[in-house]
């Protein structure tokens, strides 16, 4: 009787603490990131924070900068998902949230002449038609005339011509093609336009689009506490979209390297314009890969696997993971088995929980790695084909966690201490002397055209792009005093024999 009883009790006890967690969740915290649209006007922000404040939200974070746009204001609020749910509501309420629109912006040069109050008759007609001027230029230039060249915001399309017409009776009007990368833009449409443009060259969804304003604004946020100019900020952001919709399809200008290692295993290298290299070990029709690139070269790279192995889609392939990083994973979808530390699992269980991973957990990476999933298509893996190597469970440097075979080749398994990022691992081969560093080590010399180009970018964005960079410097360090007579198979640039 006593114990039934225990044990009755003991249930009872486990159905209320799991009812206890289904609320604790629906009470969870969680933080989202309003992109408001605010009057120029006093007490603006004030109504804004009063609404957040009255639905229990806290304000963790503020970005407004006037000479990118007077109007914007970006503010992350943590609160339950009801609560978020009721200022997001409350804020589109009162003409606080809008839609991003894709509003036109002319730019045109309008020839005056230089005299007292010339430019007046221009201000009231652009007045006239409540038009927005996001841009204006001008200087004497020595002649009679002075041109003025002016952005204007055009919401409503249907009064462009007669806005011309009235316009071109005062004086020459033409047309310039306008782009946002003008050094002096102080425009109250800037992120529109810049929305406008990245939806444009990577074809994004709304979703997308928004996050790609807010991880930018959080880029140049950061920058600014560094006096970094803001507009250098959407400058690479949108080289590193450019650069990547550039490369695709017959501009993907891969390098490919072979190698035999034994009599029955070859060593195949594919260099991308961007991205890591990815190693294939090939014996005995089974391949065995390390690292895979970014996502969004996936058929890019289906084509050069296709050309290097008459079947291999039939062939059986496994893939080794030097660390978590999109620019080494984005491939992982075909394969059959995924090795990785006990870390880096750790990092894509996260993902899949759609929670930070541990590059994100650094503020200054954070918003540089968002935007690269979105540009780059990249999507977590499935955790159920991850076979874990094994754990570090010291603060060495270096740290065997396991061993690994492929055909006639035997690794040692080493885990450096989280220089580069959390779980970095490196494969060493000691009868061939062969080592797959990831980016522990990288050959910067190396790196061909496109990966120099490309590779400025990074650095800029993330402001380094190691988590810790004295321990990544230690981390090279004992690979070069332990294997620098191996051939060296690096992350990112040509290996070295």
């Amino acid at each position: 009787m006593c114990y039934t009883a225990v044990i009755k009790l003991k249930n009872r006890l486990m159905s209320i603490k799991t009812i206890k967690k289904i609320y604790l969740i629906g009470r969870k915290k969680m933080k989202k990131t309003f992109i408001t649209r605010l009057p120029d006007k006093a007490g603006a922000f004030l109504k804004a924070s009063e609404i957040i404040a009255e639905n229990k939200g806290n304000i963790v974070r503020v970005s407004y900068n006037k000479a990118i746009d007077v109007h914007t204001l970006f503010i992350d609020v943590s609160a339950t998902e009801e609560q978020l749910d009721s200022i997001s509501e409350q804020l589109n309420k009162i003409g606080y949230l809008q839609e991003q629109k894709n509003n036109s912006v002319i730019l045109i040069s309008l020839k005056l002449h230089d005299v007292p109050g010339a430019v007046k008759p221009i201000l009231e007609v652009i007045s006239k038609y409540s038009i927005n001027i996001s841009y204006i230029n001008s200087q004497e230039n020595g002649t009679e005339y002075q041109y003025f060249r002016m952005g204007l915001f055009i919401e409503n399309p249907d009064i462009i011509k007669s806005l011309l017409d009235e316009l071109s009776l005062l004086c020459d009007v033409n047309i310039i093609d306008y782009t946002v990368t003008e050094k002096t833009l102080d425009s109250t449409v800037f992120y529109l336009s810049f929305a406008n443009e990245m939806r444009n060259i990577l074809s994004l969804s709304q979703e997308q689009t928004n996050e790609i304003i807010i991880n930018s604004n959080k880029i140049m946020q950061l920058l600014d506490d560094k006096e970094e100019s803001a507009q250098k900020t959407f400058e690479y952001i949108r080289k590193f979209a450019v650069f990547i919709v550039g490369h695709k399809g017959a501009r993907f200008n891969a390098h490919i390297h072979k190698k035999d290692i034994t009599d029955k295993t070859r060593l195949i290298m594919v260099e991308p314009p961007c991205g890591s290299n990815t190693y294939i070990l090939e014996n005995n029709n089974e391949l065995l890969f390390i690292d895979s690139g970014f996502a969004c070269f996936a058929e890019e790279m289906s084509v050069i696997f296709d050309s290097l192995f008459a079947s291999f889609d039939e062939m059986h392939k496994d893939i080794v993971l030097t660390h978590g990083d999109i620019d080494h994973t984005g491939l992982l979808s075909m394969f059959s088995s995924i090795y990785t530390s006990g870390d880096t699992y750790e990092n894509f269980r996260l993902e899949n929980e759609k929670s930070d991973n541990f590059r994100e957990q650094n503020v200054m990476h954070a918003p540089y790695c968002r935007l690269s999933r979105i540009i780059s298509r990249y999507q977590p893996p499935d955790i159920k084909k991850i076979k874990i190597i094994g754990q570090k469970k010291d603060n060495n440097i270096l740290s065997k966690i396991g061993e690994l075979s492929f055909g006639d080749l035997n690794f040692n398994v080493y885990q450096g201490d989280g220089g580069h990022v959390k779980g970095e691992t490196i494969l060493v081969c000691e009868e061939h002397k062969l080592i797959f560093t990831g980016d522990d080590y990288v050959n910067i010399k190396g790196f061909s055209v496109e990966q120099q180009e490309f590779n400025l970018l990074a650095p800029y964005l993330m402001t380094s792009v190691n988590i810790d960079s004295q321990k990544a410097t230690l981390c090279r360090n004992e690979i070069i005093n332990r294997y620098g007579d191996y051939m060296i198979c690096p992350g990112h640039g040509m290996w070295i024999e």
